[in-house]
């Protein structure tokens, strides 16, 4: 019999609980970057980054992610200061600006704790807190919550032939363990997220195995983040650039929801707030309490 999900705790986001044990939630992409897969180069202009995640944040995100670092497939580090330079006008700006929560998207503890005295109020780490040994400290002092991703390798190197005896297994213990030490060292309980990496240092089968077992992962027990978003795979399975990958998106976060995400983390905010509401609609019989924006 199929695994069904494990409803998780409310997420804990500095002073504001999100219901995250009762729907799923909508982060927005801010990427202030040249080189981003997606969008690189168009919100590298701190103005530009700003009115962005307004926009998002008007179309009804529960979240917005502010990243300096591109962690596509091949990308090189950023050196510390041009990182902090990218994103620190933007993340002090939209912390006046807007009562949305902003995540830093980050694997520097540094850049983490920059970005948490200006406003920010979660981290969201790819390397799952392993890149810098001071970065679940860092999140803990500042009792934000924190997002715990599963990645083989680095951004440089984490598509050089990736290889697992068992992804589903080794993701799962992996983020278990990341839970334990990231609590182990502070980090309040009900301020954890869980992300199985989709397309990070895997290839399109581990990818879909790990989609296909969203249910089991969801026994860990904290918020299941799920980031498909215009990502290889979909423009493989679906033969199409990265500015043509909406609908295959939209289908992957059907699927997410369907099986217990409670996080997706996309570029177009609006319309996959939409296919988010509909798909808890379809899953509890009735019309959600309050229509999106």
């Amino acid at each position: 019999m199929p695994t069904r999900p494990v409803a998780p705790h409310d997420l804990r986001v500095g002073h504001q609980l999100l219901p995250a044990a009762t729907r799923c939630l909508v982060m927005g992409v801010v990427n202030v970057t040249p080189d981003s897969f997606s969008d690189g180069g168009q919100f590298a202009d701190p103005e530009a980054a700003v009115a962005h995640g307004l926009a998002l944040a008007d179309e009804g995100a529960d979240l917005l992610d502010v990243g300096g670092e591109s962690t596509r497939p091949g990308a090189t580090d950023v050196d510390q200061a041009v990182e902090l330079a990218r994103v620190m006008p933007v993340v002090e700006r939209l912390a006046g600006a807007t009562g949305v929560p902003l995540s830093i998207d980050t694997r520097k503890a540094a850049v983490a704790r920059v970005a948490l005295a200006a406003g920010a109020t979660m981290v969201n780490d790819v390397s799952g807190g392993r890149d810098d040994p001071d970065m679940l400290a860092v999140a803990a002092e500042a009792k934000a919550a924190l997002v715990l991703m599963h990645m083989r390798g680095t951004p440089a190197t984490m598509q050089d032939d990736p290889r697992y005896d068992d992804v589903v297994a080794e993701v799962e213990a992996f983020l278990a363990e990341r839970c334990a030490a990231a609590e182990a060292a502070g980090v309040a309980t009900d301020a954890l997220v869980v992300d199985p990496g989709i397309g990070f240092g895997k290839r399109d089968p581990h990818n879909y195995a790990l989609l296909a077992a969203l249910p089991r992962l969801t026994r860990i027990g904290h918020p299941l983040m799920v980031g498909t978003s215009r990502k290889g795979f979909i423009g493989r399975a679906l033969d199409l650039g990265v500015d043509q990958r909406d609908e295959g998106t939209a289908a992957t976060v059907t699927w997410a929801v369907e099986r217990g995400a409670r996080i997706v983390r996309v570029h177009q905010v609006r319309s996959m707030v939409r296919v988010v509401r509909m798909t808890e609609a379809l899953l509890a019989g009735a019309p959600p309490s309050e229509p999106p924006p």
